[in-house]
């Protein structure tokens, strides 16, 4: 039987604990959410909102094709320019998804000859795009600018580290300043995944590498969402304009994918702008975050502190984890469950997402039903 194999990855998974269902989301959930990434409390702003069916109502439904085709809206541009200005590079070029926007980065980046220096901990997006390019890939230690420059030093061609800015499973920051230090010893460039940055870290939510004072360096490339801290859908990538004009002629996910759609696109620059008027946001998600952990970790669980938005708490098994978080949602909170092998050291947890619009009522009952659910 052509596909009998699968049946034995299901037995598999089911023996490790490991299966994953789909749940629909009905649109008025009476559950509390801190399992979603919608960090500032966005995807339902009135101006998101209307942003993104103003743009149906002129552009369409869909883009019509790729960008280098019909899939290029004068909104595209005009979000483009702004989240560059914001962010404060260059320039940038809007993709369909995050995932797509990683890897055309690094597959576009990293020609056959170079070496790519992948973070252990990075996200799936970017171990992708590792595989799919030409150069040859070496995975460091987590956060390691010695392990970085190491390697580094070993490889006289042309290199590029890659690594997420803010880890989606603990919600750790990478060393940014550190890293870059020990790039430019070697003339490597970088390419940094701020998916969970962006909205959350750097004056008024720029993101990690404003926070760093690596944007709009020469040797900086950063990848972003628009489907966490912007509410909306998609991707870009951010840098200088000649890294730009490269990702137009030979990233694969730009030029062979449709466009994003012009709702989402709409949405995402109503975000934006909503985010500039309002920058105590980006603050007050961090002092949500803060708070959660503060008051696990005084509940008695094991959590990792917090540099962004993400709060994980520690679970004793995947089997644990699945029934800890269903406890949860059966008590009214939703929370996020990151077993193997979406993590990387193989320890499951319940994964909590601090939002901008939590109040401090929000956050104790969260924090009782954790507790009170806990194996």
């Amino acid at each position: 039987m052509a596909f009998g194999w699968i049946d034995e990855q299901a037995q598999a998974r089911r023996r490790a604990g490991l299966v994953r269902t789909l749940r629909p989301r009905a649109a008025d959930s009476p559950l509390l959410d801190l399992a979603g990434n919608d960090y500032l409390g966005l995807a339902r702003h009135p101006e998101v909102t209307e942003g993104a069916a103003r743009a149906a109502r002129l552009w369409g439904g869909g883009s019509t094709g790729s960008r280098l085709v019909t899939g290029t809206t004068d909104l595209h541009g005009e979000l483009e320019r702004e989240l560059a200005d914001f962010c404060g590079f260059e320039a940038a070029l809007v993709f369909s998804s995050g995932y797509a926007a990683n890897l055309a980065a690094v597959t576009a980046l990293a020609p056959h000859g170079s070496l790519i220096v992948s973070d252990a901990g990075n996200h799936a997006s970017l171990i992708d795009g590792c595989r799919l390019a030409r150069g040859t890939t070496q995975v460091v230690a987590h956060a390691d600018p010695d392990a970085v420059r190491k390697i580094l030093g070993t490889h006289p061609g042309p290199a590029v580290l890659v690594s997420d800015t803010v880890f989606s499973v603990d919600g750790d920051a990478a060393p940014l300043a550190e890293l870059a230090a020990a790039c430019r010893e070697s003339g490597a460039g970088m390419i940094i995944d701020d998916a969970h940055g962006l909205g959350v870290l750097g004056t008024g939510g720029r993101g990690a590498p404003h926070a760093a004072e690596l944007a709009g360096a020469p040797d900086v490339v950063a990848t972003v969402t628009l489907s966490k801290s912007l509410g909306s859908q998609g991707g870009a990538v951010l840098g200088p304009a000649p890294v730009i004009d490269h990702l137009v002629n030979a990233a694969r996910t730009f030029i062979f994918d449709t466009g994003l759609a012009p709702a989402a696109t709409g949405a995402a620059l109503a975000a934006l702008r909503v985010l500039r008027r309002e920058p105590e946001r980006a603050a007050q998600a961090r002092t949500v975050a803060t708070a959660l952990h503060t008051r696990l970790t005084a509940d008695g669980h094991e959590a990792v502190r917090p540099d962004a938005a993400v709060v994980s708490v520690r679970a004793p098994s995947p089997e644990q984890a699945v029934e800890w978080a269903a406890d949860c949602r059966a008590a009214g909170v939703a929370v996020g469950c990151f077993r193997p092998p979406s993590v990387p050291d193989g320890i499951s947890r319940l994964r909590l997402t601090a939002r901008a619009d939590l109040t401090d009522e929000q956050i104790g009952h969260a924090v009782g039903v954790i507790g009170a659910t806990r194996p």
